[in-house]
């Protein structure tokens, strides 16, 4: 009897359609043999398969300007595929792992994962992404400070200077002419992000390096709540006062419309201090759809669902009650990470203001 191929990953993707230019949310499985993606968890039958025999992946894809940590899937038959991921460690899970798989099928051996504990200090190759977490590292990384160029205050950001002499003092590199070739292949995977207009011309090739050991050169981590004041109104300073805390946790979870109570993927980010969830529509948009205030909120897990229509869901459901007794409706992917948002929730709701 043939065995089941065995299920490696899954979750929300966002896939660029193949026949028209439009990005929707998909249930994305990652098996041995193959990738399914499905309009919705709940379906049994999934709309389309690329099968990973003779595949390639290349990440990250820069092909679609400001849309960040996307990844393309060439079939064996040269046809592309494109998924979004919702942050950069999510990207790069899904790649080490379809590239594994890759490379399982097509030397005929069985998927086994194993440890991803990797040393930084590796001789001729560096992993990108373990040195992007030690950069990111609360005690012993980088440090993000609000900087001042121009009239303009850039919150949750550090110098081109900065990360090079991080580098140094770490031991990553042996001097600063390596460094800025490291630190140019972090800004090319997108572990970094220029902000400003000196390292935004360097980075589209108007300088001799696209990254800039400079002072006045700032950058900043794609996932670290950056955002830029310029002469702003007192609207805009309360706007962006939700975005100023620490990004807690993020993802995809289902949330339930207030008017229709229908469901749809959001991409959700949680921030401390001040303590926020917002979410936004995960196929783009750089703009929220809303803001969840947690301050004195509770969350907690549910087993039904009042005004909806029956789904499958057992023990991924949660509920948070704002302060002002505002109702969300919530689903996870699985009952560990159910658990996972209302822990990290929780914890932010009693600390963040």
């Amino acid at each position: 009897m043939e065995r089941e191929p065995m299920r490696i990953r899954e979750g929300y993707l966002v896939k660029k359609g193949s026949m028209f230019n439009t990005w929707k949310p998909m249930w994305v499985v990652l098996l041995e043999d193959g990738i399914e993606f499905y309009k919705r968890k709940s379906d049994n039958s999934p709309k389309g398969m690329v099968p990973l025999k003779g595949s390639s992946i290349n990440s990250p894809c820069q092909d679609f300007g400001k849309r960040m940590f996307v990844f393309k899937l060439t079939a064996a038959k040269q046809q592309d595929h494109f998924f979004q991921a919702a942050y950069l460690e999510e990207r790069d899970a899904w790649v080490r792992d379809i590239k594994k798989a890759i490379h399982c099928i097509d030397g005929g051996q069985r998927f086994a994962r194993k440890s991803t504990r990797r040393s930084i200090r590796l001789p001729e190759t560096i992993n990108l992404s373990a040195l992007y977490l030690s950069m990111k590292d609360p005690e012993k990384g980088i440090k993000e400070l609000k900087l001042e160029k121009d009239k303009k205050v850039f919150n949750h950001c550090f110098t081109g200077t900065c990360v090079i002499d991080w580098l140094v003092s770490s031991n990553s590199i042996r001097n600063r002419k390596e460094g800025l070739m490291l630190a140019s292949s972090l800004l090319s995977e997108g572990y970094l992000q220029p902000a400003g207009d000196t390292s935004k011309a360097a980075a589209e090739g108007l300088s001799d390096t696209p990254f800039l050991d400079l002072s006045d050169a700032f950058y900043y981590f794609p996932d670290s709540g950056f955002f830029c004041e310029g002469n702003s109104s007192d609207d805009d300073v309360v706007l962006k006062e939700e975005f100023r805390g620490i990004v807690v946790k993020q993802g995809c979870l289902l949330k339930q419309g207030h008017r229709r109570k229908n469901w749809k993927v959001r991409k959700f980010v949680l921030r401390d201090d001040p303590a926020y969830l917002h979410y936004y529509d995960p196929a783009g948009g750089e703009e929220p759809l809303g803001a969840i205030h947690l301050r004195g909120c509770v969350v907690t897990a549910v087993e039904d669902m009042p005004d909806s229509k029956k789904y499958d869901v057992d023990n991924i459901l949660f509920e948070i009650i704002t302060a002002n007794e505002i109702h969300y409706y919530l689903q996870a992917a699985s009952s560990a990470e159910r658990t996972e948002w209302i822990k990290a929730i929780q914890a932010v709701s009693r600390t963040g203001k």
